[in-house]
């Protein structure tokens, strides 16, 4: 039985397509040689020039097609330093608004900054107060408003309450916090009025809240209220007996959640609420609020003397201003 011809050995044996066309070459020649009187055309002469031509023809297409690539790829370079020219010329187009861009490391910084004051503190804070952290110049309140974003959907928001801004917890999960609250004693009704009063009222004297309330009114709810920090000694109207004037505090806009005043309900909401009979005497009408801290032209400054509650005015009539079983002067 005879073994199978090595393929290394095969491969050597196996002759080229040049040693091929030298021995075509080779007898074209000598054939050529022997019929030069026909003109050399017999049918190796003729084999041997088409196979050249053939070879030919496929040397000059792959050079070619190598060539091609060459010019190709550089073309390629050329359109890749023009596209990069033209980039860097044209001006950065507004992302659109379902696409954050993300802050950069400098930036993150900075709102890390800002989130740990906030955290920190035991109070709102104002833009100011912040600033004094950074470097002069530096935009806080686009920082505080970006972080107000980033905190919209999470379990507490940043809010800005009295022009303050501070961390709340989310509307919607206030009630799990419900059993860690402090209980407090609710205002008597003669409280809330007189509150409610002076807040759109503002600066109201006693004598005017009485008025609009159609009943006296003790020391011991405006006490209440002092007390509370809710409401503040404004200064004195200028009429007889000089009466003290009042007026709400940032106190009371951080406790009941307003950025200013004139957030308070108007006519429409309150009568959406079941507030105020919808059957309202002709030319009835709301004040609109105003706690600006400059006293008005009727109003003197507060003397030194003038006491911190109360300012001196007694009826003989006390009521602490909670809600509780004593009597109360409206009962």
């Amino acid at each position: 039985m005879r073994d199978a011809p090595d393929a290394n050995e095969e491969a050597r044996t196996k002759p080229t397509l040049k040693e091929v066309l030298s021995d075509i070459s080779k007898l074209s020649d000598e054939e050529g040689e022997g019929d030069a009187s026909a003109g050399g055309g017999s049918a190796l002469v003729k084999l041997d020039r088409a196979m050249r031509a053939a070879v030919a023809e496929h040397t000059k297409t792959r050079n070619a097609g190598k060539q091609m690539t060459v010019n190709q790829a550089e073309r390629v370079v050329d359109m890749t330093v023009e596209e990069d020219k033209q980039s860097a010329a044209a001006p950065m187009l507004p992302l659109p608004s379902n696409v954050m861009a993300l802050p950069s490391a400098d930036r993150r910084e900075k709102l890390r900054i800002v989130e740990a004051l906030l955290f920190a503190a035991s109070e709102p804070l104002k833009e100011t107060e912040l600033a004094q952290h950074f470097a002069q110049g530096e935009d806080v309140k686009a920082l505080l408003e970006e972080l107000q974003g980033l905190y919209a959907g999470r379990g507490v928001n940043l809010r800005r309450v009295a022009g303050k801004w501070s961390f709340r917890t989310a509307d919607d999960l206030s009630f799990l916090l419900e059993r860690q609250a402090i209980a407090q004693r609710r205002l008597s009704r003669a409280a809330l009025e007189t509150l409610a009063i002076i807040a759109y009222h503002q600066p109201v004297t006693r004598a005017e809240i009485e008025e609009i309330r159609g009943v006296s009114t003790s020391k011991g709810t405006i006490d209440v209220l002092l007390e509370t920090g809710w409401i503040k000694l404004r200064g004195r109207r200028r009429a007889p007996g000089r009466p003290v004037t009042y007026g709400t505090t940032e106190a009371f806009l951080e406790h009941f959640g307003f950025e200013q005043i004139q957030d308070l309900p108007g006519l429409s909401e309150l009568k959406g609420a079941g507030l105020l009979d919808s059957n309202l005497p002709p030319g009835f009408s709301m004040p609109n609020p105003d706690d600006a801290p400059d006293l008005r032209e009727d109003e003197d400054p507060l003397e030194d003397e003038d006491e911190p509650l109360g300012a001196g005015e007694d009826d003989g009539f006390e009521d602490d201003g909670f809600d509780d079983d004593a009597a109360r002067e409206d009962e």
